[in-house]
């Protein structure tokens, strides 16, 4: 590795040296050229590991204006803005005129020339952008690991703060809540100048009091907890292609002036002495719209990557690594029966409920036909036990298995207190977060044993409705006051109760423990214990690959289906409906690719019937042994 990348520490360099090559000739397309310069370097081998990452990375260890990266789910998209993609600027030396750019960057020189006429105002899209919502501790201590970047201070960047205005921004965040404290947001501000010509005054004499919204800012995180940084990611072409919610990489260039802080200040405090008429946001949306660098910095987008999955043990997409994908495939039924024995372990004996856990969690839509989001797979977990907290030890070996996952005690208090929908704040001009938006192939899990006896007021009511929706249409209503607005999602929900859930699911799998009432208590405390870390990366490995591959059904394989699922009808028209066909399908399929298979055989459909009819006879026992519960 290069001891010094250009590109990387100074990736503003390279555009000002296209931009000034492009003057003598207009039409050379030095913004494509600029963007394909960086999408070319970071296809060389580690090169994207060389990029420091704000995930990763405290804030004030980063340095400005370098090329940085951010693995994050768009949630929420503010208003286009414009800034000057060109201007002429007063050369102080020599007093001349000089064209600038304008280009990835928040504050532009001194000596602006205001009324020239080869000014440029050009237009961009803005993202606030956080940290993918639930990933796992392993999923970002892998990638942690993984990085390549050096950012420990040099001498030539040291992040000490020179002006008593900046030390009172951590004095100002004391009022914060202790974990919003600890996120690595950068409370430091470096203050060194990185040679990109700001104007010096605005960001050295900046008025002590410009953090104070600070102390009240909400980062906006959809789930509560959440650490990491949010960001400002201005995006300058193609905005189009990016929906709400999309989980991506972005590669840009980190801006944390100082001056932009001190300017919003100004800017709020200019605004108490206009007439309200004369300005288009009001201060609420000022405040959220341009927060205090320090907290949330800019993000300047050159280039950005969907993310298929956040897998860090997976190469990003499985059709670009043929050895890595027929490597996995060749042991899969080999990593699916140790998987299969791990749970049958965890859910106290029960392999039948273990093989259905093992479906549910490598289930995905892929693809939706009218309203009806195809390969969904909610599971409700019944009977599980009440003691020692098993739903809370279930839930975290799901944890160290998925990539991202939440969750979610129904407790009464959490049902009626708790926000769930994404709801517009038309003061602010913001969508604020709710529980439900997350990113796609999250783990939901659903705690119904901690629903205790109590009256649901109307956000609780509310709360439950917006569950059934996702589980039943795999789509969250968000609230637009006036109006509400369908998101489709994509998200694994999995409900433990003791009897059967009050919410809807695709498959209920009724919990026979083998494990004898004196003995729970032992065994439950043992659930903790997890496999070595080679066999848990296998695990990880095996369920994310298995979602993530295709699936068909050949023509005689269909024939073949229809043909059975008559002869089963031939004496009982009523024993097998429509319905029923279709779970059995759904099951077969996910045999399959559990199997790393990738079309149907006669063996994984006559499998699906076997362990479906097994299933519903448990749950049938169950009904009459509770009084034909619902």
């Amino acid at each position: 590795m290069p001891t010094t990348h250009d590109w990387i520490n100074n990736p503003l360099g390279v555009v000002e040296g296209m931009f000034a090559a492009s003057q003598n000739n207009p039409n050379s397309g030095w913004e494509a050229k600029a963007v394909e310069f960086f999408k070319d370097h970071l296809k060389e081998k580690d090169a994207q590991t060389w990029v420091p990452s704000l995930n990763d990375v405290p804030l004030h260890y980063m340095k400005p204006n370098s090329l940085v990266k951010f693995r994050c789910l768009i949630q929420d998209m503010f208003d286009p803005e414009f800034y000057m993609g060109a201007y002429e600027a007063v050369d102080p030396s020599t007093k001349a005129k000089v064209l600038k750019c304008g280009k990835y960057k928040d504050v532009m020189e001194c000596g602006v020339d205001l009324n020239s006429k080869n000014t440029v105002t050009a237009e961009r899209q803005t993202f606030y952008c956080v940290p993918i919502p639930g990933e796992s501790p392993w999923v970002k201590e892998s990638y942690a690991s993984s990085s390549q970047a050096r950012v420990v201070p040099s001498t030539s960047y040291v992040p000490t703060r020179q002006k008593r205005s900046y030390e009172e921004d951590d004095d100002d965040m004391d009022t914060q809540p202790q974990k919003q404290r600890e996120q690595h947001t950068g409370l430091q501000s470096p203050t060194e100048h990185h040679g990109n010509g700001e104007c010096k005054r605005r960001e050295t004499e900046a008025p002590s009091n410009q953090t104070a919204p600070a102390s009240h800012l909400d980062l906006n995180f959809p789930l509560p907890g959440e650490k990491g940084p949010s960001c400002l990611v201005k995006v300058y072409a193609e905005w189009d292609g990016f929906k709400l919610n999309d989980t991506l990489e972005v590669y840009g260039i980190l801006s944390v002036s100082p001056a932009l802080s001190a300017l919003a200040v100004e800017k709020d405090s200019s605004s108490s002495f206009l007439d309200p008429a004369d300005s288009m946001e009001t201060a609420e949306e000022q405040r959220v719209h341009c927060p205090p660098a320090s907290l949330v910095p800019r993000l300047h987008m050159l280039y950005a990557k969907p993310l298929p999955h956040n897998n860090p043990l997976l190469p990003p997409t499985l059709e670009d690594s043929s050895a890595f994908l027929s490597s996995t495939l060749s042991e899969m039924a080999a990593v699916r029966a140790e998987l299969l024995t791990y749970f049958t372990h965890i859910l106290l004996g029960d392999a039948l409920a273990a093989e259905y856990l093992i479906l549910h969690l490598i289930s995905n839509v892929y693809s939706r036909r009218d309203v009806l989001p195809l390969g969904k797979f909610s599971l409700n977990l019944s009977g599980c036990p009440t003691v020692s907290s098993y739903t809370e030890r279930l839930y975290q070996v799901i944890q160290q298995l998925v990539p991202s996952s939440f969750y979610l005690a129904m407790s009464l208090q959490n049902m009626n207190q708790m926000k769930f929908v994404p709801k517009k704040d038309y003061v602010a001009n913001r969508l604020v977060s709710g529980a439900l938006q997350l990113a796609k192939h999250t783990s939901l899990f659903l705690d119904e044993i901690q629903l205790e006896q109590g009256q649901l007021d109307t956000t609780g009511v509310h709360n439950i409705t917006a569950l059934g929706n996702l589980i039943s249409w795999q789509k969250v209503d968000y609230d637009f006051n006036y109006h509400q607005m369908e998101f489709p999602c994509n998200i694994n929900v999995l409900t433990a109760s003791e009897g059967r859930s009050l919410l809807p699911s695709d498959c209920q799998i009724h919990l026979q423990s083998q494990v004898a009432p004196p003995n729970m208590e032992e065994y439950l405390s043992s659930l903790h214990m997890h496999p070595q870390a080679s066999q848990l990366n296998k695990f990880r490995m095996y369920l994310s690959v298995a979602r993530l591959l295709d699936y068909s059904i050949s023509d005689e394989m269909t024939k073949s289906v229809e043909d059975d699922f008559v002869d089963m009808r031939k004496d009982d028209p009523q024993s097998v409906s429509a319905e029923d066909l279709h779970s059995m399908l759904v099951v077969s399929r996910l045999l399959s690719l559990s199997l790393g298979l990738t079309s149907l055989c006669t063996d994984s459909w006559l499998r699906a019937k076997h362990i479906e009819v097994l299933r519903r006879s448990r749950v049938e026992q169950q009904k009459c042994l509770n009084g034909n519960e619902p």
